[in-house]
């Protein structure tokens, strides 16, 4: 049986220039590859890996139109909550869920939803 190795997602965008600049910029990923020609960009943030990229041609795209978010588990939640209240849109702020995580939520500059958290379990052993 096949075995799955990675995973990461592929962000579309009209905005391409604009969208690298948001996650290098805001969320401080780097950038690791890129053709500007072909509007894609490979970043990179830790272990955290994505693609920003302009639809292909035959790709029929006027707006994002994923029904979900994309979930970052980060090891110091309430620090990048911190980091990002006051520059970015916020969709949910930060708070403890009864599932045992510390978390929120943002939009990216194209409306994506990005989720934050961090098990509760793992903030009482850092304090």
């Amino acid at each position: 049986m096949a075995e799955f190795n990675s995973s990461f997602p592929v962000f579309w965008t009209q905005n391409f220039e604009e969208t690298v600049g948001f996650y290098i910029h805001i969320l401080k990923f780097s950038l690791i590859d890129a053709n500007s020609e072909k509007k894609w960009a490979f970043l990179q943030k830790d272990r955290v890996k994505i693609m920003i990229s302009k639809p292909s041609e035959n790709e029929k795209f006027n707006k994002i139109s994923f029904s979900g978010s994309f979930y970052f588990n980060v090891n110091d939640v309430d620090d990048l909550w911190q980091d990002l209240k006051t520059i970015t849109k916020i969709c949910t702020k930060i708070e403890t869920s009864d599932w045992g995580m510390r978390e929120f939520s943002i939009y990216d500059n194209n409306g994506y939803i990005l989720q934050f958290g961090q098990p509760i379990s793992e903030i009482s052993k850092e304090e």
